[in-house]
């Protein structure tokens, strides 16, 4: 491991909370393929797959800032452990009714539930943040969680596609929620670097993190940029399966991570100087472009390749955006900040699921991608829009600045992503 990564893990703790997240996020790009996969193997459409991928979505983007807003208050500990029982409750009902066939409907409410996950890689990226707040150190901390990010998805897609499609169409989803609920309980088991709390009393704002300008510009984007990725995992397994390999459409999504998590390892190494913000707008305006090729892939081969470059764009962004949100949030509402991030990806991804699905019913699963491209724009477009208010700092709070006088509250993670 390069020596910017190798010193983090100097820190006594670090080790053991790194690796309880890497098994609690697992369902993140678990669960999606899971639920697709099982749902089109028991004979359901991919615009019923699509409605109930996105609904679990939907709920984890209304319930996810306010679970993060408590574990602010309350602590890791005493909010994640209730929480997770009871999306473990919701997604066991959701099998048990898909494997029985029952009516259509009754598969929603479940799905709904279901979405009460808690946001772990928030949880982890608070950790960092309480270690080496304001230090370079963060940044490769930043760097280090993206690659995390994207080994989940090189793992979790092909893992997910690959039980429900070749052993069982529940096993994917099962096994997302025995990775949940085993992270879940090692990591808040770990108490030793779990952040203090903030407790309510303590806040003389007390307002959602989202009032913040930056946090509102950042997070209106990622609706577009989760629109990206929810279009991407459908067409593409709708491709695969058009092709006659459906079991290998987890393995093509896993190449599109693959080109993320190197472009991650890269970026942790690199020390830049300068503001934040024209580096966070080049990798939005980057990630639009690189969903062209897509639309033009004729088979496989092509394909692949075309999934790995447009991969490459990814982690730096996520990494510098995960800056600008130290920029722009209080130290008291982090967690629900980074959170509120997660919403707007899973918020775009329900829609860019649901919207693709439909797609690829009606006119093929090449057509799908016409749906990523058309979001990448709108992510583009929103960035650009509002790209002054980024400029600002979070209320009441001044941005750290270098040796140079340039702002640097989020270089010190910028130089970091998600």
């Amino acid at each position: 491991m390069p020596s910017p990564y190798r010193a983090i893990f100097a820190t006594p703790g670090t080790k053991g909370f790194t690796a309880a997240g890497l098994l609690g996020r697992m369902p993140l790009s678990m669960v999606g393929i899971g639920v697709l996969t099982m749902i089109t193997e028991l004979g359901g459409s991919y615009g019923l797959a699509g409605a109930l991928t996105g609904t679990i979505a939907l709920s984890a983007a209304a319930v996810g800032p306010q679970i993060s807003r408590l574990v602010d208050q309350h602590g890791q500990r005493r909010v994640l452990r209730p929480v997770t029982l009871i999306t473990a409750a919701a997604v066991t009902g959701l099998l048990v009714a898909a494997a029985n066939g029952w009516p259509s409907w009754t598969l929603f409410p479940f799905a709904g539930v279901a979405g009460c996950v808690p946001s772990v890689g928030s949880m982890v990226r608070a950790r960092w943040t309480a270690l080496f707040r304001d230090t370079p150190q963060l940044h490769t901390a930043y760097s280090f969680e993206s690659i995390v990010d994207e080994l989940c998805f090189i793992v979790g897609p092909p893992l997910a596609a690959t039980l429900s499609a070749g052993w069982s169409p529940e096993a994917g989803p099962v096994v997302a929620l025995l990775c949940l609920v085993t992270g879940v309980w090692w990591l808040t088991a770990l108490t030793a670097t779990e952040p203090e709390p903030h407790p309510h009393h303590e806040h003389t704002d007390r307002s959602s993190a989202l009032r913040s300008p930056g946090l509102q510009v950042l997070v209106a984007t990622f609706v577009a940029t989760g629109a990206i990725f929810g279009s991407v995992d459908v067409s593409t397994l709708a491709f695969a399966e058009e092709q006659g390999s459906k079991s290998l459409g987890g393995v093509f999504l896993a190449v599109w991570a693959f080109g993320s998590c190197l472009a991650g390892i890269v970026f942790g190494l690199l020390h830049f100087k300068g503001r934040a913000e024209p580096r966070w707008l080049l990798g939005i305006s980057a990630m639009a472009v690189s969903m062209i090729p897509l639309l033009l892939a004729g088979n496989l081969p092509f394909l692949a390749v075309a999934l790995f470059v447009s991969g490459l764009a990814i982690a730096p962004t996520m990494i510098t955006t995960m800056a600008l949100i130290e920029a722009h949030v209080p130290h008291a509402k982090l967690t629900e900040g980074m959170t509120w991030i997660s919403t707007g990806l899973a918020v775009g991804i329900a829609l860019g699921s649901f919207v693709t699905g439909l797609v690829v019913d009606v006119a093929g699963a090449q057509t799908g991608y016409v749906v990523s491209i058309t979001a990448g724009i709108a992510a583009a477009a929103v960035g650009f829009a509002g790209y002054r208010r980024l400029q600002r700092p979070a209320q009441g709070e001044e941005p750290a600045t270098d040796g140079d006088g340039d702002s640097t509250a989020a270089q010190h993670g910028t130089d970091r992503v998600a």
